[in-house]
């Protein structure tokens, strides 16, 4: 009778592993739009992202004396910020105190995620590593990573990421892995190669699609370009990826869209990644 108890145990026990397995499998990313997306119709972003099923929004970090007016205006909307894109040179002294203060605008605000271009504007890769480095016990102090985005020179594709990653050696500054941009900047590669360089460290995703052809600005509707998102979240889920998931939607070069067919694009990127992916 033991032996059938204990085996009902071991059986319960492994019945209930499985299915916290099963839950954490399929448990749901925070989905943002980045409100840039909207281009020169970013009026209308407010009341369009709620229309179309999203409840979290990417913004600029706003300057001190605005932050009531911008979290008014997402009560007001209900929305919520996920990811606020910070702002400074790295090539000045001044970097870091820039830097904390956003930070602490973030905290304010209640987001845990801030977004930076960082780019060496010509000082020395080492100076400004060790400047991220400050910036990010900066970042510390108010519960916010630093997620720096895939651009060149010091996040081009995964190894330079790994490299960058690697020198900061600061777990308050991580990656913002771009999916768009690993086929802008490099050849031949794709974004679910380098994705699973450097996946260890990322902290925020931002899903744009592209032709795949090198420094052709060709960013289209999601799911319409060469970007295998599939094979993106597939990566995102086997390692437990849990960060925010923004949306930026830039169009083609020279092709001019009216308000309705941006708002369509828009909508029409959001529909698509909610139907391979689950998302809050």
């Amino acid at each position: 009778m033991k032996r059938f108890a204990g085996y009902c145990t071991s059986v319960f026990v492994l019945l209930a592993t499985l299915s916290a397995g099963a839950a954490d499998d399929s448990a749901a990313w925070p989905l943002a739009l980045r409100a840039a997306s909207y281009g020169k119709y970013d009026a209308v972003a407010w009341t369009h992202m709620p229309s179309i099923g999203l409840h979290y929004v990417f913004l600029p970090v706003p300057a001190a004396d605005q932050v009531g007016a911008v979290v008014a205006k997402l009560k007001e909307n209900k929305l919520t910020p996920l990811v606020l894109r910070g702002n400074t040179d790295l090539s000045k002294d001044s970097c870091v105190d820039e830097l904390a203060a956003q930070a602490g605008i973030c905290e304010k605000m209640g987001v845990k995620y801030m977004f930076l271009s960082a780019k060496c504007n010509g000082a020395e890769k080492s100076v400004v590593y060790e400047r991220l480095r400050h910036a990010g016990e900066a970042a510390k102090q108010h519960g916010v990573t630093i997620s720096l985005e895939t651009h060149p020179e010091l996040c081009t594709n995964g190894d330079v990421q790994l490299e960058t990653m690697k020198a900061i050696n600061h777990p308050n500054v991580r990656i913002n892995f771009d999916t768009g941009n690993i086929t802008f900047y490099n050849k031949n590669t794709t974004a679910a190669a380098e994705l699973k360089k450097i996946i260890d460290y990322v902290a925020t995703v931002e899903i744009k699609d592209h032709n795949a052809e090198f420094e052709s600005w060709n960013f289209p509707t999601l799911g319409t370009g060469k970007v295998d998102f599939p094979a993106i979240f597939g990566i995102l889920k086997e390692h437990k990826y849990r960060g925010p998931v923004t949306i930026e939607f830039e169009g083609v070069k020279g092709v001019e869209l009216t308000e309705e067919q941006t708002k369509k694009a828009i909508a029409d990127s959001v529909a698509y990644v909610k139907s391979i992916a689950a998302f809050e």
